[in-house]
């Protein structure tokens, strides 16, 4: 059950370690196509076309990662679902056992009662 609660807590985290990844590549991609507008020896028009370039491979990468972070989080979140069903399934036939061993018991003793209640009868 311990490893559960791990999975659950990783599961949990991976929002914010998916957000911190994001943000680095957003910022890393804001610092590169500043530096590069600020130190290119080259014309205008055409750091603009690689920055507009860079940007867009920038965006596509950073939507693959979200869509990839998704995906498996998502994953985990039916495995994770699959497998409490089958716990509850499990604890739901182990309380039906112990209900029928439970009914045969006082079953048995309500028997056993009759019994002894007809003795007394056939004794006195």
């Amino acid at each position: 059950m311990n490893t559960k609660n791990q999975e659950l807590e990783y599961v949990e985290q991976q929002p914010s370690h998916t957000r911190s990844l994001l943000t680095g590549l957003v910022v890393g991609g804001l610092v590169g196509a500043g530096t590069m507008l600020l130190l290119a020896p080259q014309p205008g028009a055409r750091t603009r076309a690689e920055v507009r370039e860079g940007a867009t491979q920038l965006r596509d990468r950073t939507t693959e990662v979200v869509k990839d972070k998704v995906s498996q989080v998502k994953s985990k979140a039916n495995q994770i679902k699959a497998d409490v069903q089958i716990k509850a399934e499990d604890l739901q036939h182990q309380g039906k056992d112990l209900l029928v061993r439970q009914l045969d018991r006082v079953s048995q003793a309500a028997e056993a009662g009759k019994q002894a209640i007809q003795n007394n009868k056939v004794a006195s």
